[in-house]
């Protein structure tokens, strides 16, 4: 199953080292259960989106899955994929980049001849060949429809593709230089957040989360001094406050990391997509690990 990470610190620009596929000892196994790329998205202090990402698996290429990436952002996008919908290209690698914007995503979604014929002439923002791309293109599409607003263009986007297109899942993090939006649709996979105020729980550590099977971990000293939200796939630490969002949820971590939490989906997908319904390898890639 594909990982999602994402975290804001915002307002405040903090240093972060990302491993996107940790434990060097086993780092063939676990490449060989997410084969398909890893990446990792932030932003310049100047709010320039920057994606750092490998299409290939990690046992092809130890060096690139050893290598920690040290950058420095207010907003972070992480993501590890195993490939449901298009080949091993950096276009179909996450995140992806649209209007200034960063997405990665993270479940299957299917009907994409009519999910082309709804983005008509916004078809030209798909640079690849998933479904994920395509998502955020009509997310991109109803934000520009709704004068920049980013709750109303997700809310519209994902309401559209809820009642229209067979569903399996539809979890994504998106996120610009100063906010961040995370959905959990419907209930398949997980998404967790959690706001660790600065030091963690008990006040004086550095943030260090590792994903429990290995596959990505995240270390900030910065966030000894600094409050921060984080939004995963999986609990990535001890901390008890994690909590698992509802389905349908549409999490929104303001500037100021003010968190506004809405159900935008309360219905069950309109034509949804069992495990058994989907071909072999997007079925493999959507079962955890």
């Amino acid at each position: 199953m594909c990982r999602l990470f994402g975290l804001s610190s915002s307002p405040r620009r903090t240093r972060a080292t990302f491993w996107l596929l940790d434990a060097p000892d086993s780092l063939s196994t676990q490449s060989h259960r997410d084969p398909d790329g890893t990446g990792l998205g932030y932003f310049d202090a100047d709010g320039t989106p920057r994606v750092d990402k490998q299409p290939i698996a990690a046992y092809e290429d130890r060096a690139f899955a050893e290598e920690a990436r040290e950058v420095e952002s207010t907003t972070f996008v992480a993501h590890i994929r195993f490939a449901s919908t298009g080949g091993l290209l950096a276009s179909n690698t996450h995140p992806f980049e649209q209007d200034g914007r960063l997405l990665a995503h993270n479940g299957v979604v299917g009907g994409l001849d009519r999910l082309d014929e709804r983005l008509g002439e916004d078809r030209s923002l798909v640079l690849g060949d998933t479904d994920s791309e395509r998502v955020f293109a009509l997310i991109t599409r109803e934000i520009r429809a709704n004068g920049g607003d980013i709750t109303a263009g997700i809310t519209q986007a994902v309401r559209w593709i809820a009642g229209n297109l067979p569903l399996y899942a539809l979890n994504l993090v998106l996120t610009t230089p100063t906010e961040l939006w995370a959905l959990r649709y419907p209930d398949t996979h997980e998404l967790y957040e959690l706001h660790r105020t600065a030091g963690g729980q008990h006040g004086n550590r550095h943030l260090d989360h590792s994903g429990t099977a290995g596959r990505m971990r995240v270390h900030s000293e910065d966030l000894r001094a600094a409050d921060t939200v984080v939004v995963a796939s999986e609990r990535m630490d001890e901390n008890p406050d994690w909590r698992l969002m509802a389905s349908g949820e549409l999490l929104h971590v303001g500037p100021d990391l003010r968190r506004t939490r809405r159900i935008v989906l309360p219905d069950a997908p309109a034509h949804p997509l069992a495990l058994g319904d989907l071909r072999p390898e997007a079925a493999a890639s959507q079962q955890a690990a």
